[in-house]
């Protein structure tokens, strides 16, 4: 194809959307809408699956040593038990310092400054990597010569488990019905406007033109709507963002959430909004086109 006519068709597809001003608006802003819902549920899921990164973070497991084993002997277990996979890091902790930081933690501490420390045992904290494999990491520490029992908080890593899940869920769901919607809605805001030229469709096609030189104005004309869309989406979510992350922060939830700041995820925003604005214009347009071309 020339370079003149693609040049005529691209300015066709400029000139409709000027031409359907109110049609044009339409789609941009069902575009802006979809994506700013799409984008603010997405946004969330990934604060939550931060905030559960940090929570599983501070979850630890304490593997407990046998109370014959000396300290030399307790120091030995170590290169076993960072030799399980799931374990991301482990710090001995011998009697006297377990002594020292549970007395630390009491109101009265000078009831335990009499107290022998051998009535502690020498023990492991230990960090997993995966919090979901906690109950088999449990095991396998338990299955080590030398480790009494282990402490290991299944319910909560359960529930970490089952938030995480949920939320990803509920996100993937939003954003699967959200993009069909926006893809509908798009076509069928294209088509309106097709409707008042399909005589001149119609001609086009009785007087030889093709499929595609009829169709490529409004692919051009649905993808400028949709990168259009998307670059607004962006800047109100990022507006947006900044409003409710600000007021999260100074006020009373501030010390309980953490929000990640905008500028961390603004790329990848970005060009998923412009992505999306991109493919719902461009398939959008062709849906609509679709149905005039059968003459």
């Amino acid at each position: 194809m020339r370079s003149s006519k693609i040049g005529y068709l691209i300015n066709e597809g400029f000139k409709s959307i000027l031409t359907h001003g109110f049609m044009s608006f339409a789609s941009v802003t069902i575009v802006v809408a979809c994506l700013v819902i799409m984008g603010s549920f997405t946004l969330i899921a990934v604060n939550v699956d931060s905030m559960l990164d940090d929570l599983e973070a501070q979850n630890q497991v304490v593997a407990y040593v046998e109370e014959t084993f000396t300290e030399d002997q307790a120091r030995a277990l170590q290169p076993e038990i960072e030799y399980i996979s799931n374990i991301r890091s482990c710090q001995f902790v011998p009697r006297e310092q377990a002594m020292e930081e549970f007395a630390s933690q009491q109101e009265n501490q000078t009831l335990f400054q009499d107290l022998p420390t051998n009535v502690l045992r020498d023990r492991y904290v230990i960090y997993l990597e995966d919090i979901s494999l906690m109950g088999q990491t449990q095991e396998e520490l338990e299955n080590i010569i030398g480790i009494a029992w282990v402490r290991a908080d299944l319910e909560v890593a359960e529930g970490f488990v089952t938030v995480r899940n949920v939320v990803s869920a509920i996100s993937l769901i939003l954003v699967v019905v959200l993009v069909i919607v926006s893809v509908f809605i798009m076509s069928n805001t294209v088509k309106l406007a097709t409707l008042s030229r399909r005589d001149e469709i119609a001609i086009m096609k009785m007087v030889g033109a093709s499929n595609w030189f009829i169709r490529f104005p409004f692919v051009v004309e649905g993808l400028v709507l949709g990168l259009l869309g998307g670059a607004l989406a962006f800047l109100l979510e990022w507006a947006v963002y900044d409003v409710v992350a600000t007021r999260i922060m100074t006020g009373m939830m501030g010390n309980l959430i953490t929000v990640i700041p905008f500028a961390s995820v603004s790329a990848v925003v970005m060009a998923v909004y412009m992505a999306v604005g991109l493919v719902v214009g461009v398939f959008g347009s062709s849906i609509a086109i679709r149905n005039y071309l059968q003459v």
